[in-house]
């Protein structure tokens, strides 16, 4: 018995099927190229996108920065160094490393029976260049940033904007606005020439503790580091070098002594050490 016309012809879900299945094999086949294109990108980032193999650190021995004279090089060491401004109204004071009252650089380790005397210990501080820096994910201009290549937390003086988000993100109160003009405070030679060649900064711009980069980049040692060193019994106050360098100052120092940092609870990662 012969077939009806309608018998032969496929039926609607037979013709999606070959359809889809046909749109599906050519896809397939223009997309196989672009596939192996991303994979071996993706393997080529792997290898070479090294993780970072240098982060930068400080250790403060409080016993020794308790030396006025040590803390007091330290701080006029790094003023100099960086053209810091002596503004005398202290809501416009501008500071990158300081002296600050044991209870206030470390409530978590204070308790009721903590001698009052150790409360108002002096303790030098700075930025901590935390190794997850919440002033950087705030920053809307990326004029604050981490650097990949030693972990050091710097501002670009010409992005900031002055908003101040960074500093409401920092849990150190380590960041320093320009309220003012801070050129005609700044302390200067006989002569009249600034002490030192460091950029001066601009009214509106933030500024902090950026570890010397400008010293680092030609040997040197942190200017607070050294001044440190060369007051009498200063030796070892402040230590500088790579954390993640086993054989370095540094570490050797977080292996053999007990040491905190500054809010651990917070999770930043803090990369200034303090020897108890």
């Amino acid at each position: 018995m012969p077939r009806s016309p309608e018998s032969d012809a496929p039926n609607p879900s037979r013709r999606r099927f070959l359809k889809e299945a046909g749109a599906a094999a050519v896809g397939l086949a223009c997309s196989l190229p672009l596939l192996r294109e991303a994979f071996e990108a993706m393997a080529q980032d792997a290898v070479v996108t090294p993780a970072p193999h240098k982060q930068l650190a400080m250790v403060v021995d409080v016993n020794k920065c308790q030396l006025d004279a040590v803390r007091r090089a330290a701080v006029e060491a790094c003023d100099r160094a960086h053209n810091i401004p002596h503004i005398p109204d202290p809501k416009h004071e501008v500071k990158w490393i300081w002296s600050a009252e044991y209870q206030h650089a470390f409530p978590d380790q204070v308790h009721l029976h903590t001698p009052e005397s150790q409360l108002r210990e002096p303790v030098l501080v700075m930025c901590n260049h935390c190794s997850d820096p919440p002033c950087v994910r705030v920053c809307p201009t990326q004029a604050t940033f981490k650097r990949k290549s030693d972990g050091i937390v710097v501002i670009d003086e010409h992005r900031c904007i002055g908003c101040r988000y960074c500093m409401a993100a920092c849990p150190f109160g380590a960041r320093s606005l320009n309220w003012v003009d801070p050129r005609p405070y700044i302390p200067r030679k006989e002569d009249g020439e600034y002490y030192s060649d460091f950029p001066t900064r601009t009214q509106g711009v933030v500024e902090k503790c950026d570890f010397c980069v400008e010293r680092l980049r030609v040997g040197q040692l942190p200017a607070c580091v050294e001044a440190a060193a060369g007051v009498e019994g200063g030796a070892g106050a402040l230590t500088f070098g790579d954390v993640l360098d086993p054989d370095s100052d540094v570490s050797r120092l977080l292996r053999e002594r007990t040491t905190i940092v500054r809010r651990p609870e917070l999770g930043t990662g803090p990369n200034i050490y303090y020897v108890t």
